[in-house]
């Protein structure tokens, strides 16, 4: 008598296995954002440079998220590398054009600016001649400091993100 070997059950989705560890975080994130309910009428006065500063900050934050979460080295992650890389350029280029916190000039928060200029090319270049220790700490910084930090700046009392989610 043969033995039949059972097939082991497929997991739930498993295409998306690997960018659970950005997906959980992130839909918890955007859920918070929800409950919060943003005044998003509050973008209607703001500038052009302002809508396209945060527009292309929020997709950075988010495909971000997922490109530190999946496998490295793959066709995925070096287009969505390229697709990150642009994403983060238009949030460093946009920021050039905001001086609200220091009207008509520009601030200390603009040296984020200057470091991502600098940062993202010599990340591509790592990436390209296959340092992978160098890549990965000058993204992962920019990541940190260019979104995350400078991110969390923007909730400062006055500034419109915290009037967006906390008013005042």
């Amino acid at each position: 008598m043969s033995q039949q070997s059972i097939p082991a059950p497929q997991p739930f989705l498993p295409a998306l296995k690997p960018y659970w560890r950005a997906i959980a975080p992130l839909t918890l994130l955007a859920a918070a954002a929800m409950l919060l309910r943003p005044n998003l009428a509050l973008l209607a006065t703001a500038s052009l440079a302002i809508k396209i500063h945060l527009a292309a900050a929020v997709g950075a934050l988010f495909l971000g998220g997922v490109m530190l979460a999946s496998r490295k080295g793959r066709a995925f992650h070096r287009i969505a590398g390229w697709v990150w890389v642009t994403i983060m350029a238009t949030v460093a280029v946009s920021s050039i054009f905001i001086r609200t916190l220091n009207p008509g000039h520009f601030s200390w928060i603009h040296g984020f600016t200057a470091v991502t200029l600098l940062a993202l090319p010599i990340g591509v270049v790592a990436a390209k001649r296959h340092h992978v220790k160098a890549h990965r700490g000058t993204m992962m910084g920019m990541f940190l400091g260019g979104l995350i930090i400078a991110g969390l700046f923007t909730f400062v009392p006055g500034r419109l993100m915290f009037q967006m989610f906390f008013g005042g």
